[in-house]
């Protein structure tokens, strides 16, 4: 990694509130859930689906992996913890069509 990648990946951890510690036994996130182009939701690596505050609450509890928590506006969200890698980045998840309650 060069000198430019590190200083875009301490300022991309910089925008994260919060990182939490992943338990032992965290999900992870394999697919979003959106509604309207806008992330409403997250599939985990079990299957389950859950909505945007449940996975915040999740991963403040760690039991959600590679993800720290954001804010915009007042409303916390998920974003994936830089690593100077695209390919594991939220962004590039699949879109899952569920109903999140």
């Amino acid at each position: 990694m060069n000198a430019k990648e590190d200083t875009g990946i301490s300022f991309a951890i910089n925008t994260l509130d919060d990182i939490p510690k992943p338990s032992a036994n965290a999900k992870e996130i394999t697919g979003l859930v959106k509604q309207g182009g806008k992330v409403t939701g997250y599939q985990l690596s079990d299957n389950r689906i859950v909505n945007k505050e449940e996975g915040v609450a999740l991963a403040k509890a760690g039991e959600i992996a590679g993800v720290g928590i954001a804010h915009r506006k007042g409303t916390e969200y998920l974003k994936s913890i830089p690593d100077g890698t695209d390919d594991n980045n939220l962004s590039h998840l699949p879109t899952v069509k569920a109903s999140v309650k």
